[in-house]
């Protein structure tokens, strides 16, 4: 065979560029899916806030009889939405992590294509968007994470790539440095929540996948801080006691929300298995219809993401003193109604209202008792101490409180332990992997990758 090479140049040359082909083809490929998910996300985003303003443009803010609507526009809003997740994109409720760490368990492409596709990505994003539009207290960034892995296993199989683990988990991390502009939390999320055991060679897979995805979301929206800039500092000594009781305080319920998502969620599944359609859209009617009663009571606030009044807490701005309750009600409701919807946003800002009202309570500044709520709480509802203080920190630009902010998550974080021993996203993916369990039995065949 070599004697042919050297006597045929042109064959060997031909050898070589297939070869260089078979290389190129999957980087080329890759690459496309991570600027895409960032290119995807800020579309996203955008689609999202603008559906946030328009909800609040329907019911005014002068309650006036404009302010009710919500009691006739989110319940038949929850129930198309979960009308539709249940008969068109069955696989996007909820967050979407849980999906996503799922996919990382199966080995079968049929059950990975069941919660990642370009179907759902579809599903996801349009779906979110209009609960948003109806008032659920829901956010984007979770189910960015099921886009930005489905977009990267798309590529996988287009660009015959076989790491399908490290894909998953690489556009999991991409999707949420995009979603938040947070390049080092997205590679933190993805080592500490997504892949609980990470694997070294997927190093390389993450860091480009983040940066590419970043770039791209840069290069539409420019540099910037999720939350703004948050310039006041922790004194030491002084507001030593507000941090641990924004630990615990905020740790603490962080786990009541993750015990009481997983224990409704468990009932309602039960309780649907007979009738799953009907069961399903009256949940969601019954969920929407509190979600509108105490957004309406809440004067608006509890509306959406959160986004807006987590801000204003970090720039100094008190919340109402029970607004953290309230936020934590409307997202448990919105969690368990079954439409498609994450939970980063909306429990940021319960930390933030917690923080605020802790630190009208202790006197101190509102801006660092909210930084402080909301590392606290986020590590106790998720029980991911680390991703809960990186991506605080890189959303309000302040590197002064790093220490604060790190005791604050590991006490949510021990705290939520004491409480809850089961960690919110991973126990929802067995829901998943026992479905995909369950299939492959019926067909003979084996789910999951040991």
């Amino acid at each position: 065979m070599a004697g042919i090479s050297r006597k045929y140049p042109m064959l060997r040359r031909s050898r070589a560029m297939w070869a260089s082909r078979r290389i190129w083809q999957p980087r080329l490929v890759f690459w496309a899916g991570a600027i895409s998910i960032g290119l995807i996300s800020v579309l996203f985003a955008t689609l999202a806030d603008q559906a946030q303003t328009l909800f609040h443009v329907v019911i005014g803010n002068d309650g006036g009889w404009r302010f009710y609507l919500p009691l006739l526009m989110t319940p038949p809003g929850f129930v198309l939405c979960a009308w539709l997740a249940h008969e068109f994109f069955p696989g996007s409720q909820g967050s979407g992590i849980p999906q996503a760490i799922a996919a990382r368990h199966l080995r079968n492409e049929d059950d990975r294509s069941r919660i990642l596709s370009l179907r759902l990505v579809i599903g996801k994003i349009a779906l979110t968007v209009v609960g948003l539009f109806c008032g659920a207290s829901i956010g984007r960034e979770g189910p960015t994470v099921q886009v930005g892995a489905s977009l990267m296993l798309q590529a996988a199989r287009w660009g015959g790539m076989a790491q399908a683990r490290g894909l998953i988990l690489a556009g999991s991390a991409a999707g949420i440095a995009a979603a938040f502009n947070t390049p080092l939390a997205g590679i933190v999320f993805a080592i500490e929540e997504m892949g609980r055991t990470y694997e070294a060679r997927t190093n390389g897979l993450v860091l480009t996948a983040v940066i590419l995805a970043g770039l791209a979301s840069l290069g539409l929206l420019g540099n910037y801080t999720y939350f703004g800039v948050a310039k006041d500092t922790v004194a030491f000594g002084a507001d030593w006691p507000l941090v641990i009781a924004c630990g615990v305080i905020g740790g603490g319920f962080g786990a009541l929300f993750s015990l009481l998502a997983l224990k409704t969620t468990r009932r309602i599944r039960r309780w649907n298995a007979l009738q799953p359609l009907w069961r399903t859209l009256l949940v969601a009617s019954v969920c929407g219809l509190a979600v509108a009663a105490i957004g309406i009571a809440s004067r608006g606030l509890t509306f959406g993401t959160g986004y807006t009044q987590a801000r204003g807490a970090i720039e100094g701005t008190p919340l109402p003193a029970f607004f953290f309750l309230e936020k934590f009600v409307a997202g448990v409701l919105s969690m368990v109604s079954g439409i498609p919807g994450g939970i980063f946003a909306p429990s940021l800002a319960v930390g933030a209202g917690l923080g605020s009202t802790l630190g009208l309570i202790f006197g101190t500044s509102t801006s660092i008792a909210a930084l402080l709520g909301m590392a606290g709480y986020f590590a106790g509802v998720v029980q991911a101490p680390m991703t809960a203080f990186v991506i605080i920190l890189e959303m309000t630009g302040n590197h002064d409180n790093v220490i604060a902010l790190m005791c604050a998550a590991m006490l949510g974080y021990g705290t939520a332990r004491l409480v809850s021993r089961e960690p919110l996203y991973h126990a929802l993916s067995r829901v998943f992997v026992a479905e995909a369990i369950r299939r492959r039995r019926l067909d003979g065949g084996d789910a999951i990758k040991e």
